[in-house]
């Protein structure tokens, strides 16, 4: 595992995809959800580039300060927290009228190497001035934010650094080859970390294929074990498919890690990183839950039980 202090950017490649406006989501196991998200941020893209032209974007992105590099615990363990106000699975979260500097910071003294901030509108409620507030916040503590949402060009990407972001994150299956690769490639211009979510063995075959003509630098590897469908936690996903991760990256767990326990037991599975964002949300001491879980799978790690 790539462990060291990792500056993070980026580049990619990938496997089958969709195309503009969600075209193909329903092939493969593409979901409803996916391609309605894809056709908003489709929407949303045309609108922002009507309002400021890509290039006065880049301008603005090449003149905002650095943003903090992801660090990693070597051998260790580690936890992208997440803010967000609503989920489609659970509803409003607590939490999310308390004042979000104050939360992001508090998730980063309570040991988060990373804060992801929802910046999807329509379903989560989020906003890249949620993104722009989280990153001011984090920058004294040397903790980057990383932009989660349903990118789909890399005029959002630019997006995400413009307003202080030091990673983004990358769904493959939504993307075809040529938007993935232009997505990490712009992502590893501006020296951006990239967490590249898969759901599934085929998205991980694909994943695969891009570590091998790209190496793992730059990139966590993610698997977000929720069915997309129903959007519900698929029980034993994560274990299942952490076997299949390239071997040369951070592996990132997402969704469904809600205790140390589940902390513990996906570092056994050979986790190096958790994303955890409802239960953090909803908990009235979102700080020790945070500490619990590092501590939990740290444990783990040092008492040489991770598979």
């Amino acid at each position: 595992m790539t462990n060291s202090p990792a500056q993070t950017s980026n580049a990619l490649t990938t496997g089958p995809g969709v195309g503009a406006a969600g075209e193909g989501l329903g092939v493969s196991g593409r979901s409803d959800f996916l391609a309605q998200m894809a056709a908003c941020s489709h929407e949303r893209v045309r609108a922002a580039r009507a309002a400021c032209p890509e290039s006065e974007l880049m301008r603005r992105a090449l003149a905002t300060e650095t943003p903090p590099a992801l660090r990693l615990v070597p051998g260790g363990f580690d936890l992208i927290a997440e803010m967000k106000l609503r989920s489609p699975a659970v509803g409003q979260l607590k939490g999310g009228d308390e004042d979000l500097a104050e939360r992001v910071s508090g998730y980063a003294r309570a040991g988060a190497c990373a804060v992801s901030v929802l910046t999807e509108p329509s379903r989560f409620d989020g906003s890249l001035e949620h993104l722009a507030r989280a990153a001011e916040a984090l920058r004294p503590l040397a903790v980057p934010a990383m932009r989660k949402d349903f990118l789909v060009d890399p005029y959002q990407v630019i997006e995400a650094r413009a307003s202080g972001a030091g990673g983004v994150l990358v769904i493959l299956r939504m993307l075809s080859d040529a938007e993935a690769m232009s997505l990490l490639r712009r992502a590893r211009e501006l020296s951006l970390f990239a967490l590249i979510e898969t759901f599934d063995e085929r998205d991980i075959e694909r994943l695969n294929g891009l570590v091998s003509t790209l190496g793992g630098t730059g990139f966590l590897a993610g698997v977000n074990c929720r069915d997309l469908a129903t959007l519900q936690v698929v029980p034993g996903r994560l274990e299942a498919l952490a076997p299949l991760l390239p071997d040369n990256m951070p592996r990132v767990a997402e969704s469904g890690v809600g205790s140390a326990e589940d902390a513990r037991r996906i570092a056994q599975a050979g986790y190096d990183l958790a994303l955890v964002g409802s239960a953090l949300m909803r908990d009235a001491d979102p700080g020790a839950l945070a500490q619990a879980m590092l501590h939990a799978a740290r444990s783990a790690r040092s008492g040489g039980e991770c598979a």
